[in-house]
């Protein structure tokens, strides 16, 4: 894990407002869908596998930890709008994929994110951007680490 870089280094201001400006625009679609914007990147994690995954790697692939995914992932299979099924190689795991309902709300959701994604990579580069995921996700795992220390 890389050592954690100063703030102005990691985290721009101009990239949080610009992050932020974009939430502003994003946010009331995401209302309009009953959607809060860890299940939209559930949805659209899933959405981009394309195939039915297991939680761990959607955990992987959303930066979000295993307990806000569980609700998370709950919640949608509850508004229908992911499905589970067993792993016929494995009936002891559970796979997880969008119904036909959650791939409507993508095809909804989806050009607006993307569009406020495209704008942020635009004015700060996809190398940038993918730093940025990078640090997030060293976070979002010593967060994790705390809990588990905290936990033993």
């Amino acid at each position: 894990m890389t050592l954690m870089r100063s703030f102005d280094e990691s985290l721009p201001m101009a990239l949080l407002r610009a992050r932020e400006a974009t939430m502003r625009v994003f946010r009331p679609m995401l209302a309009e869908h009953d959607l809060t914007e860890q299940q939209w990147r559930a949805l659209r994690a899933l959405n981009a596998a394309g195939e039915p995954i297991d939680a761990t790697t959607l955990a992987d692939r959303t930066f979000l930890l295993s307990p806000s995914l569980s609700r998370i992932l709950v919640n949608l299979d509850e508004r229908g709008l992911v499905e589970r099924k067993l792993d016929p190689s494995d009936q002891r795991r559970a796979l997880i994929e969008l119904s036909a309902k959650g791939r409507r709300t993508v095809q909804r959701v989806a050009p607006a994110s993307e569009a406020g994604y495209n704008a942020i990579e635009e004015q700060f580069g996809a190398k940038r951007f993918a730093s940025l995921m990078s640090e997030l996700h060293e976070l979002a795992t010593l967060d994790l680490d705390a809990e588990k220390r905290g936990a033993a």
